[in-house]
């Protein structure tokens, strides 16, 4: 009897020390979920990245300027671009995941991966979640297809014209020379005018990078392949169209020379 009690305490102790390493594991956990939030949003950050590319790097580009690292706008300082660019587009129900090839459904599932398995490739070195500057870069009026018509927040647009003149100054320092004052003067055109409740100025007035249609691209391409098989046809029609008047020609000519009796 006094065995049993023995092992029965044993068993007791065990579970108890078990349920007491199971909470210890999970508490670990936790905190090292807690440690690696980002509290930036990865959504309105690839707006933000798309709507640079597009309405601002082509001018930077031909411009041949060199932006510093400690630029806001800097591609680099993104904190999701490495995962952005680890994505792969393979069908429009597949994206596939570039470090370890898993596939989802949708982009918003890859991202969701991104998250719970990827997170340690993250550039979280410094402030760099480009989210923060879409009151500047107008990521609403893009994101949104049909605006809605609201009251203008004075407070707001003074605030967002702040951060935008901002970002103008200390990514197109006017004092670095030619190329830097008209890329100063350009964003100050290009995103800053925008931020006013007074009038109707519209962003990006000095457009973007042009991309080619693809639907004109694809129609191009099969009138070119499609025009060497037309001119075939009619080549032959008309070879054809020729050896029929020949032969009506011979035709004609043996009837005149047979005369009836």
């Amino acid at each position: 009897m006094a065995r049993t009690n023995v092992s029965a305490c044993k068993l007791v102790f065990i579970l108890i020390s078990l349920q007491s390493m199971i909470q210890v594991f999970a508490n670990l956990q936790s905190s090292e979920e807690h440690t690696h939030e980002i509290h930036c949003s990865r959504e309105r950050s690839r707006t933000a990245y798309k709507i640079i590319e597009q309405y601002l790097m082509p001018f930077v580009e031909q411009e041949n300027y060199q932006m510093s690292p400690k630029c806001k706008l800097h591609p680099g300082n993104d904190i999701f671009r490495d995962q952005e660019e680890h994505k792969i587009h393979v069908d429009v129900n597949e994206w596939r995941c570039g470090y370890c090839k898993k596939s989802f459904r949708a982009e918003k599932f890859l991202d969701q991966h991104f998250d719970n398995r990827h997170y340690n490739l993250l550039n979280v070195s410094h402030n760099n979640c480009l989210a923060d500057l879409c009151g500047a870069l107008h990521c609403d009026h893009v994101a949104n297809s049909v605006v809605p018509k609201t009251k203008c927040n004075p407070a707001a647009a003074a605030r967002n014209r702040h951060l935008c003149e901002s970002l103008a100054d200390s990514c197109f320092p006017v004092h670095q020379g030619p190329s830097a004052s008209r890329l100063h003067e350009l964003f100050l055109r290009q995103f800053c005018d925008a931020h006013t409740c007074a009038g109707s100025v519209k962003p990006f007035v000095r457009g973007g990078r042009k991309h080619t249609n693809i639907f004109y691209l694809a129609i191009s391409i099969l009138i070119l392949m499609l025009l060497p098989i037309f001119y075939l046809i009619v080549f032959l029609y008309q070879r054809e169209m020729r050896k029929g008047t020949q032969v009506l020609r011979r035709i004609s000519k043996q009837s005149l020379k047979k005369k009836p009796s």
